[in-house]
């Protein structure tokens, strides 16, 4: 099961990549990602890169960019943001008023989820006729500030969006909450939340459609999240593969597989996203 990323590259038509986990931990990308993205490139395969990050394709492009990722070496980013950007989209003037008062939180104030969009910001959740969940920071504010915030919503049965899935995320100070832990305690104050991002089904609806509906056979999904990114790939019928950094870097190899057991198990273990290893 453990194998290596060269092994793998000849076996497969295209990749799904996560970002953080794989490619980027808390405070910038592993030392291998860069080059080992573009020797998968240069193997002429597709490569599109699948994110649970509620910020839109071009916020992650540009972070991308600065941090050595060449945008030749993959066709596109594919963000949760992104794939909620166009649902909500749809949605405005049929069961969302045109106009809407939107409270949207996220990380480094990012609006991409709403910008050209006809909904209003409000400042405060309490305020507001839709909620977008798009990120955490809790690296900086309690699980019960967030429950003082979303009481007011969840009273007046505000739905919400969660554009960022993740239970936990990677922070330059070490792992804390993610936007979907807040999300589902926004749930257990009687709120409705629509999920979009790994590992629901919207996101790899849309993925196989921008690989243009290749054999999901020929597809490898490659992650750091067993819930996430091992169990959305499987449901919509990809291989899959587990890098052991990221999330669960810590885990003995025993531990790893318990983990796994509980979710999904992956079909192949990556030790990192390095092409090949010395």
């Amino acid at each position: 099961m453990t194998t290596t990323l060269a092994a793998l590259a000849p076996q497969f038509d295209a990749f799904l990549i996560d970002q953080f986990g794989v490619l980027l931990n808390g405070s910038g990308c592993y030392p291998e990602g860069p080059a080992a993205l573009s020797q998968l490139a240069s193997t002429g395969k597709d490569i599109l890169l699948l994110s649970n990050s509620g910020k839109r394709a071009a916020p992650n492009e540009a972070r991308l960019s600065r941090l050595g990722f060449a945008r030749e070496n993959y066709f596109g980013v594919l963000s949760s943001g992104e794939a909620a950007y166009s649902e909500i989209a749809a949605r405005i003037g049929v069961d969302i008023a045109e106009g809407a008062a939107v409270w949207v939180h996220s990380r480094d104030d990012d609006l991409s989820s709403i910008e050209g969009l006809a909904l209003t910001q409000v400042e405060q959740a309490g305020h507001a006729e839709l909620l977008i969940i798009a990120g955490s920071r809790g690296d900086e504010i309690t699980l019960e500030h967030y429950r003082e915030w979303l009481i007011p919503a969840a009273e007046r049965g505000v739905p919400a969006y969660c554009t960022n899935p993740d239970m936990m995320m990677l922070t330059a100070m070490g792992q804390s909450f993610g936007a979907g832990t807040i999300a589902q305690l926004y749930e257990q104050l009687g709120g409705h939340v629509d999920w979009v991002g790994k590992p629901f089904p919207l996101i790899y609806r849309v993925a196989h459609d921008r690989l243009g509906g290749i054999d999901p056979a020929r597809v490898l999904c490659i992650g750091d999240s067993p819930a996430h990114d091992i169990a959305g790939g499987q449901a919509a019928g990809f291989a899959t593969a587990l890098v052991r950094t990221g999330l669960h870097v810590e885990l003995s190899e025993a531990e790893l597989l318990d983990h796994c057991r509980a979710s999904a198990m992956p079909d192949y273990i990556l030790p990192d996203f390095s092409f090949a290893r010395p």
